[in-house]
C-alpha cells in the first residue's frame, strides 16, 4: 500500500485541471475517528488542520491549502485539531 501524499499550496492551474471546485465538501467538528478507504480519495483543505496516522505508520498533519491522495486500503485515525472543510473526490 502507497503513503498519503502531499501537495503543500498546489498550483492553480492543477486545481482548475481538476476541477477541485466542482468536487462536494465536506466539513467536520474537532474530533477523532478511525477511517478505512475502500477506494482512493483526493482532497483539497479548504480550512482547518488534522493529524491522520495511518495504521503502523507515522501521523501525517494536513493544513489549509493542502493537496492529498488517500491510498485505498489503508485505516487510519483521524485527530482533527480545528474543524475542517475539504472538497473531496473518491476513485
Amino acid at each position: 500500500m502507497s503513503a498519503i501524499e502531499i501537495e503543500h499550496d498546489p498550483k492553480p492551474e492543477l486545481l482548475e485541471k481538476l476541477e477541485v471546485k466542482s468536487w462536494p465538501i465536506w466539513s467536520k467538528e474537532a474530533s477523532e475517528f478511525p477511517w478505512f478507504y475502500d477506494e482512493p480519495e483526493t482532497c483539497y483543505l479548504l480550512e482547518g488542520e488534522v493529524v491522520v496516522t495511518p495504521e503502523g505508520g507515522e501521523p501525517v498533519t494536513i493544513e489549509q491549502g493542502d493537496f492529498v491522495t488517500f491510498p485505498a486500503g489503508m485505516a487510519c485515525d483521524w485527530k482533527i485539531l480545528k474543524a475542517v472543510k475539504k472538497h473531496y473526490s473518491f476513485g
